[in-house]
């Protein structure tokens, strides 16, 4: 894989150049939603933060942020596993029937 080398002045210089009437946004941002997006199609965040060059999983965490219909879908992944008909163990190693 080919890499470009680019300085912070550069990239930054180049970001006003391209948007100069938006104020309200900075090329930092697009970080963020660079690893939101990847971690809401999917990508594990191993290989997000990768991408990102973090050190830490924590520091990618706070760059991918979650919204409350992402973390649903997680939950709804769960009750498609549990169908009626499939065992859960309810205590002490008991299995019990769903539904019953």
């Amino acid at each position: 894989m080919e890499r470009h080398s680019c300085s912070m002045p550069c990239l930054t210089k180049a970001w006003r150049r391209t948007l100069p009437n938006v104020a309200c946004c900075h090329f930092h941002e697009l970080r963020h939603t660079f690893a939101t997006r990847l971690v809401q199609a999917g990508v594990d965040l191993y290989k997000v933060q990768r991408l990102l060059g973090h050190k830490s999983p924590i520091m990618t965490q706070r760059y991918a942020h979650h919204y409350p219909e992402s973390l649903r879908e997680g939950v709804e992944t769960l009750d498609q596993v549990s169908a009626p008909g499939t065992y859960l163990v309810q205590s002490a190693g008991s299995p019990t029937t769903r539904g019953m």
